[in-house]
């Protein structure tokens, strides 16, 4: 019996140690709707969000977690996503244009194919993310970490003083 009650705790524990962490990684759904409702929600959790697709010009992000979030083809035009958190985010096909993403961390992101002309990555921290495609005609890069960052078949990337 006691054999058995050991071996229901070591199924039964990292179990819910699995979910307690999945519920602490997981978005905020009040800031969710928030963002949805106004456009507005610097310093909000929005880590593995599903936005993809969402209609969001303007919208102000700044601090924003949106680490693991999905954002394929999610519009951004424009959004103050200032020293906001997209490590490993998905922003296939996204649409950044003159999007301020300056001091933002873009660790391992997927920016394929995403349109970031004219936006400001100014010391963002890029470093191992896919810019397979995208477009970066007059986008600020200065002092962007870059080590590891693919830009083939990136059209008008100036790295330039960026960083390795």
């Amino acid at each position: 019996m006691m054999k058995m009650k050991k071996l229901l705790i070591l199924i039964i524990v990292p179990f819910l140690l699995t979910s307690l962490v999945e519920t602490a990684w997981a978005a905020n759904s009040t800031h969710v709707n928030r963002l949805k409702d106004s456009k507005k929600c610097p310093r909000c959790n929005l880590s593995s969000a599903n936005l993809a697709g969402a209609k969001l010009p303007r919208a102000q992000l700044t601090g924003a977690n949106l680490r693991s979030a999905k954002l394929r083809g999610t519009n951004l035009r424009s959004a103050n996503l200032k020293r906001a958190n997209l490590t490993s985010a998905k922003l296939r096909r996204a649409n950044l244009r003159g999007a301020r993403l300056n001091g933002a961390k873009l660790r391992n992101a997927n920016l394929r194919g995403a349109n970031l002309r004219g936006a400001d990555l100014r010391n963002a921290d890029l470093r191992g993310a896919n810019f397979k495609g995208a477009i970066l005609k007059g986008a600020k890069l200065t002092g962007a970490k870059v080590k590891g960052t693919t830009f083939t078949g990136a059209v008008g990337a100036n790295l330039k003083g960026t960083k390795k």
